[in-house]
């Protein structure tokens, strides 16, 4: 272990706190509609400042007191820390009870930080963590009131810190809103309005008097004659709205040839991973905007040729239609694509990226084309009559130079954005290693030394012990709630205390602490007594007059 600061001490958190392992009630009895008791089952019901996804139980199999932190021990989310609330818990959750000599806050960041370390130490056993990995583990304890001053200043950093955080953040969804805005600037003709003005370039109208149509595939669908307008480059059919000069809605089948993929039976392993790349929805996600070069799956020509799936050339662009749609991309080689997808493979009269641009311009509205509110498809009527905002050959290659300058400088900027973010963690870990290492506030004199704030635990901690009779089956100490409380209730204030503030102090299950009570309270010749406390209003407990 390293060398503590002057002052500071070693010490097993089991030694210094209670720890109530979880034991989770029959499914039968969990609901949502806030019937028994409150149930925490894991970290996901946490949101980083409060609970949130509530469950609770008419089964509570174990409830543990207010002044509690949530462990989680099992499952993905081992070793995430958060504070407790009064509550059933779930197998997958601990709840440690630190002892009220020491500063909850201290002790709930100390667990947090060295989870890491607790959930190491535990390697090689069944995965998680188990009572002892946790009540075991050595923890560094200052003097309560460098605990409370390091508190301080954590908060105060860590407000900054998050604040920080907080307005870096809001700078991702924008980077996208800039992006999305320049493309539809670009297929209003803003971008190009210059352009225009200064070059003289040959009109649409041309261009399409020199190009041959393509040759599509038969059958199918025919194409909706439903309009539907789009937000950027794409409409289904020709909405009527006005285009800059020299551009005209062209209907796609008009200037590409659009075809669609499919999957080779998987109950046919040897027609898989061979050297043919084949396009699925996780390749269209990683490359979205972007040339695919390479896939995660393959098929080969077996495969080819015992599907629909065809071999497309290298600069078709390829469109989401089913499952997660609006993935654009651009095939960097010959490739194949699942059913999933819709493809367009370019004429002369028609620039790839210029038509992943003008896809990409719709966003998330491009979903209005299709049909469906769970799962949203695009299907082949509507897909059949896409009209795009077609621009002169000439200025679809400056808009595509300009978009793509702009989106390097954002996405410039959107770097620095991340790599800001990544100093600001580091910089708190920094931070978060100095406070737990001593290093963050000034070590006082006049501090009581931590060696003494731990006797002190112990002490209390052993008067709370009574010996339970040896039995060759088993040695065991036993707690008894009343002579706990009695022997505890000679240090309370003389107004008393509230039932929660007992509860903390005397580290014992608390069922057993509202039993005893209730027990001290009752009778001929009651120990406690409660009293109202006007200034406060509530009610406290103290010992009974003599």
């Amino acid at each position: 272990m390293n060398k503590l600061p002057a002052g500071w001490a070693y010490a097993k958190l089991g030694d210094v706190g209670l720890l109530y392992t979880g034991q989770s009630p029959s499914a039968e009895t969990v609901n949502q509609e806030g019937r028994g008791t409150s149930y925490v089952t894991g970290p996901e019901q946490w949101d980083g400042s409060a609970f949130h996804r509530p469950k609770w139980t008419t089964d509570p199999r174990r409830i543990v007191p207010e002044g509690c932190i949530f462990i989680t021990v099992k499952g993905g989310g081992v070793g995430k820390t958060f504070p407790g609330i009064p509550a059933a818990i779930g197998r997958d959750i601990y709840a440690y009870h630190p002892s009220p000599e020491l500063d909850f806050q201290f002790i709930l960041r100390t667990i947090a930080y060295r989870a890491g370390e607790i959930i190491e130490q535990a390697q090689g056993d069944i995965p998680g963590l188990s009572k002892h990995h946790i009540e075991g583990y050595q923890a560094a304890i200052p003097p309560l009131s460098e605990q409370r001053r390091i508190v301080a200043l954590l908060e105060e950093v860590g407000a900054r810190i998050d604040l920080s955080r907080s307005e870096l953040r809001k700078i991702a969804p924008l980077v996208d809103q800039y992006k999305l805005k320049l493309l539809r600037s670009a297929f209003r003709g803003e971008l190009t309005a210059a352009f225009r003005d200064e070059e003289k370039i040959e009109p649409v109208a041309g261009l399409l008097a020199r190009v041959k149509e393509p040759e599509q595939a038969r059958g199918g669908r025919q194409a909706t004659n439903e309009i539907i307008a789009g937000r950027g480059g794409i409409s289904v059919n020709n909405p009527g709205t006005a285009l800059p000069d020299g551009w005209d809605w062209v209907p796609l089948l008009r200037i590409a040839r659009q075809e669609t993929g499919h999957t080779p039976s998987r109950s046919h392993p040897e027609w898989w991973r061979g050297d043919v790349p084949w396009i699925g929805i996780p390749d269209a996600n990683r490359h979205h905007g972007g040339v695919i070069e390479h896939t995660l799956q393959t098929i080969n020509n077996a495969g080819l040729a015992n599907s629909s799936a065809r071999l497309l050339p290298a600069g078709t662009v390829v469109l989401s239609r089913t499952a997660s749609v609006g993935y654009v991309a651009i095939m960097g080689r010959e490739m194949a694509t699942s059913q999933d997808f819709v493809t367009w493979s370019c004429t002369a009269a028609l620039e790839p990226k210029y038509l992943m641009y003008a896809l990409l311009a719709e966003g998330d509205d491009i979903r209005d084309f299709g049909r469906g509110t769970t799962h949203t498809t695009i299907y082949f009527p509507e897909i059949r009559a896409f009209n795009i905002k077609l621009a002169p050959l000439a200025e679809q290659r400056e808009i595509i130079r300009l978009v793509e300058d702009a989106f390097a400088r954002i996405s410039y900027l959107a770097s620095e954005v991340e790599r800001s973010l990544r100093l600001v963690e580091r910089a708190e870990q920094r931070i978060l290693a100095r406070a737990f290492a001593g290093q963050l506030v000034e070590q006082t004199t006049g501090d009581e030394p931590a060696n003494k704030l731990l006797d002190r635990i112990g002490k209390m901690r052993t008067i709370l012990a009574v010996d339970a009779p040896k039995s060759p089956k088993a040695k065991t100490v036993k707690t008894d709630p009343k002579h706990a409380l009695l022997t505890d209730s000679a240090n309370w204030p003389e107004k008393g205390l509230t039932f929660e503030a007992i509860a903390q102090r005397v580290l014992l299950p608390y069922g057993d602490v509202r039993d005893a009570l209730f027990e001290l309270l009752s009778g001929t010749s009651p120990k406690l007594m409660q009293v109202f406390d006007k200034d406060e209003h509530r009610m406290l407990l103290r010992r009974a007059a003599r």
